[in-house]
């Protein structure tokens, strides 16, 4: 509720195109719209500013032409239908002010069978249950902790096949079976399996830290903070600043970025997303080992303790 119960975009990256003469003052005016919707910038052409758009470097632009009565604004619904149609109902206001005609272009649309640009976020919400039920699991059938290294390795060699599958079941339920994503299936299956994985080895790491507690843990990062600033329902521009902080960090908002990247935008500027899912990955198998391994060497000594008295 906190996070999206009063959406309103705020600093969102824009281009404007328009003859020098008008470019600046545009700018200008634009940047002082009431509540600071948009940072707006000028950009030299609209070539520039589709590239723009889909390098996900600017979520929208407008072409200005002051020698005719209708602007055009370019906007990137694959990247969430909520922004997209804000920023059409903030530029039909301003043509309207100044009795001018406003025609919208889409320059990087969600699929008809993606509604609202939310099969994006609900296959990563997917992809993210599946991970840390599959900790859970573990956790529940071998106890919270692994008792050393070895059996530490081993839940993760499971988590790792687990992931690879459950990569490929979701890419392949939302593009062959459903159609509701288009983009690459090899990329969407890798792109799951990394969030699979980076979910369930944070799971493991914090149930080798606070045993069973580690699950709610797991929880409270991914669903409770993870899901409502992922960036979902509404895209981060719209998001309170809290939730716009933290959602990249964490993996749902980082395997959202990702995949609407890989379906809607050529699989550009997604380096970010994966380096933070890639950490989550690195870090949750790390301690879950280090941590496995240290208890074992704690129990070592007093074993031979316990023996020689």
């Amino acid at each position: 509720m906190g996070a999206l119960h009063h959406p309103q975009p705020k600093d969102v990256p824009f281009g404007v195109v328009a003859p020098p003469r008008v470019s600046e003052p545009l700018v200008t005016r634009l940047d002082q719209l009431p509540g600071g919707p948009l940072d707006p910038r000028a950009v030299a052409d609209e070539a520039e500013a589709r590239k723009q758009i889909l390098n996900r470097d600017i979520d929208g632009a407008l072409i200005s032409a002051p020698a005719g009565p209708t602007d055009t604004l370019l906007v990137a619904s694959g990247g969430g239908k909520a922004l997209s149609l804000t920023l059409e109902a903030t530029f039909r206001q301003v043509a309207a002010a100044e009795h001018r005609r406003l025609r919208v272009v889409d320059v990087a649309p969600a699929s008809p069978q993606d509604f609202n640009g939310l099969s994006a976020f609900y296959l990563v919400i997917g992809w993210c249950v599946g991970g840390y039920i599959c900790a859970a699991i573990l956790a529940i059938s071998a106890g919270a902790r692994p008792a050393n290294a070895e059996r530490a390795v081993i839940r993760l060699g499971v988590l790792a096949v687990y992931a690879i599958l459950g990569g490929l079941g979701g890419a392949l339920i939302v593009g062959p079976i459903l159609g509701a994503l288009p983009g690459s299936i090899p990329a969407l299956w890798g792109l799951g399996a990394l969030v699979v994985f980076a979910v369930g080895a944070t799971t493991l790491a914090l149930q080798s830290l606070f045993g069973i507690v580690g699950i709610g843990l797991a929880i409270l990062i991914i669903v409770v903070a993870g899901n409502p600033s992922a960036g979902g329902a509404f895209p981060l521009p719209m998001l309170p600043p809290f939730w716009q902080a933290i959602g990249p960090a964490l993996p749902p908002g980082a395997g959202t970025w990702a995949a609407r990247s890989i379906a809607y935008f050529k699989g550009n500027d997604m380096l970010g997303s994966m380096l933070v899912l890639s950490a989550w990955a690195v870090a949750g198998t790390a301690i879950t080992v280090v941590v496995s391994a240290l208890k074992r060497e704690g129990r070592e000594p007093r074993a031979a303790a316990t023996a020689s008295s």
